[in-house]
């Protein structure tokens, strides 16, 4: 009995330990990505702002059009700060994980919105329009 104690009070401890170690990781990559100005749910609500007038969105698609723009500037998230430490290596990871965005809005947009879609790239990567978060 007093041993089945024992282990139980070391796995509690563990557990508390790992959820903690867990939640500073969790709370350093939050701060991380507000640092750089990246706040994904403020900027996935900003670009539907503009998406969906713009594609003309449907009830149906637009949840699924959020989603799929929120979990690429999830992973954008994860890589913006080799923007400016190694931009070669920015570039070519951040055009990947675009291509996975485009896949996906494939299967989501009609052709016309699609190509709707891919005409609002901004000529430049200027920082004050939230479509450039999407395109470059």
């Amino acid at each position: 009995m007093k041993k089945g104690f024992i282990l139980l009070a070391v796995l509690a401890i563990v557990s508390i330990e790992t959820n903690a170690q867990l939640g500073n990781v969790l709370d350093k990559a939050k701060a991380a990505t507000s640092a750089v100005g990246f706040d994904v749910n403020s900027l996935t609500s900003g670009i539907m702002g503009k998406l969906s007038p713009a594609l003309v969105l449907t009830a149906a698609q637009k949840p699924k059009v959020t989603t799929a723009i929120t979990e690429y500037l999830t992973q954008k998230a994860q890589i913006i700060a080799k923007q400016k430490t190694n931009p070669a290596e920015y570039t070519q990871r951040q055009m990947g994980i675009f291509q996975g965005l485009k896949s996906k809005l494939t299967g989501i947009l009609l052709k016309n919105q699609m190509n709707k879609f891919l005409g609002l790239k901004p000529a430049t990567n200027d920082p004050a329009n939230l479509l450039s978060q999407l395109f470059f």
